[in-house]
């Protein structure tokens, strides 16, 4: 019995996922869903209450991982400031490179997250990871500043729109459905790429 449910679980959400990608979160209808993994709608609801909570279980797991490892990388950022000012070699952070490894290790959510989601809690990740951005790259210059680095003063406006391109920059390898070794070679094009650009308008 308790295999059999598992099986069903893991059924549905295949379908789900299915009905997802072909139909976006908004469009997509739980009877088709349950039809595409054998079961009635009404059966369905035993092991979900509804769409959102359908979604949640084949994203959720991988956002949260993502939020995760965002803070890991803003970590070793502040502390390359620090082994800077020290006149150490800082460790190459390559965090472009590393949060598109882990989002092309959970691609089939990010697919969906990114392209399917509207409608979702989910449906606001790309611009919640762009606030967060900014207010790390903030931190970030305010730290530099800090540790006696010169760093030259930019508008608001501008670091926001910066900063909000960079974003949208990593997360288009999903849209234009980059393959896994295009988006690593993307990945490093847009460090040199961004990196090269602060450092030519900030000085750091």
């Amino acid at each position: 019995m308790i295999r059999n449910k598992a099986m069903h679980h893991e059924s549905i959400l295949r379908a789900a996922a299915e009905e997802f990608r072909t139909y976006g979160f908004a469009d997509a209808s739980i009877r088709r869903i349950a039809k595409a993994s054998g079961m009635s709608a009404p059966g369905m609801y035993k092991h979900f209450a509804g769409k959102e909570d359908l979604f949640a279980a084949l994203v959720e797991p991988a956002v949260s991982g993502f939020w995760s490892l965002y803070d890991t990388l803003a970590e070793e950022e502040y502390a390359a400031i620090d082994a800077a000012k020290r006149g150490e070699e800082a460790q190459n952070v390559s965090s472009t490179e590393r949060m598109l490894k882990y989002i092309y290790s959970n691609y089939d959510a990010f697919k969906l997250v990114i392209c399917c989601s509207e409608g979702t809690k989910y449906a606001g990740f790309v611009h919640e990871a762009a606030q967060m951005e900014e207010k790390n790259t903030k931190a970030y210059f305010a730290q530099a500043k800090a540790n006696g680095f010169e760093v030259k003063e930019l508008p608001e406006k501008e670091i926001h729109l910066l900063v909000t391109a960079n974003v949208n920059a990593v997360v288009s390898a999903i849209e234009h459905d980059f393959t896994l070794e295009e988006a690593m070679h993307y990945a490093k094009t847009l460090e040199i790429f961004f990196a090269s650009g602060w450092h030519a308008v900030l000085g750091i």
